[in-house]
């Protein structure tokens, strides 16, 4: 035993007599440079919430990456697994300019009824909410018609720059005009499209889809069958929004959750940090935005 060990055990004993034997936690009485339990907390709820990551999660609650990624460690939220979600390892590529390739996709969802869905309020409220906006209809196929929404997005894969719109269905039509308005909303930004990239849903294999591409000079192509990880970045970006955006608060319809859509997605492009471009919102991958060097 050290002599400064052995001299601070006997101060004890002299102050405290037997007590002040007994074995204490090393813990300091205080920690002023632990991060304060407010903030703690809410980097906590928002790991639980919205499954962010440190970088994400430093950018919201105004701390240091490295703060965060030790509040998760300290809390024991650090690894997704622990949270009960499955990750794999990604092999990420990038192509080396904006436009090189676009990746299109479409999302399917469930409308939320008026009064609000099952994942807020329980099954039975969401259900019941669901029958009372006419879910229980059905058509001469037995199938319920309560509708769906499609989100058709297309992203850049060098800038991850987002152009998304919801439509009612995810016919070759719809697509395709999706397709050619974010063509033109690319350009608009200085980005000139030369491949788009998509899997082998029946909108993308529409004629309607073909005679787009070649009108556009765009060279269509298709992941292989049951291949999601070759158009990982926009699957990605599917979870993201889901997360984020589509179960991230309460909407009490469907509408209200669509008026929240465009202020998401803005968000997304221009202020969100992305870790896959290290840490920087999509719209600053863009070198060319018109105005930006006047």
């Amino acid at each position: 035993m050290a002599w400064k060990t052995a001299d601070r055990w006997a101060e004890r004993y002299r102050q405290l007599g037997k007590v002040g034997m007994v074995d204490r936690s090393s813990r300091p009485h205080a920690s002023p440079g632990k991060t304060d339990q407010a903030t703690t907390k809410r980097i906590v709820s928002l790991r639980l919430r919205k499954r962010w990551g440190a970088v994400r999660l430093a950018a919201e609650t105004g701390v240091a990456p490295s703060t965060a990624g030790a509040v998760l460690r300290r809390c024991r939220v650090s690894r997704l697994s622990h949270l009960e979600r499955r990750e794999q390892t990604v092999v990420r590529y990038e192509h080396a300019a904006p436009g090189d390739l676009l990746h299109a996709d479409v999302k399917k969802l469930g409308n939320i009824p008026t009064g609000g869905g099952w994942r807020f309020l329980g099954r039975a409220q969401g259900k019941a909410n669901r029958i009372a906006d006419g879910g229980q209809a059905r058509n001469r196929y037995h199938h319920e018609l309560m509708r769906h929404g499609f989100i058709h997005v297309v992203l850049d894969d060098h800038s991850r720059l987002s152009y998304a719109e919801i439509h009612d269905d995810e016919l070759g039509v719809t697509a395709t005009a999706v397709l050619r308005r974010a063509v033109a909303w690319f350009a608009a930004r200085g980005v000139t499209a030369r491949r788009v990239l998509t899997d082998n849903g029946g909108c993308y294999r529409s004629r309607d889809w073909t005679a787009a591409c070649a009108h556009l000079g765009i060279t269509p192509k298709r992941t292989r069958p049951y291949r999601p990880q070759t158009n990982g970045k926009v699957e990605r970006f599917n979870r993201t929004m889901t997360s984020e955006w589509a179960f991230a608060q309460f909407f009490t319809s469907e509408a209200d959750r669509r008026a929240a859509f465009p202020g998401w997605l803005h968000a997304y492009n221009h202020h969100r940090p992305h870790t896959g471009i290290g840490g920087h919102p999509p719209m600053s991958r863009l070198t060319n935005l018109p105005g930006q060097y006047s």
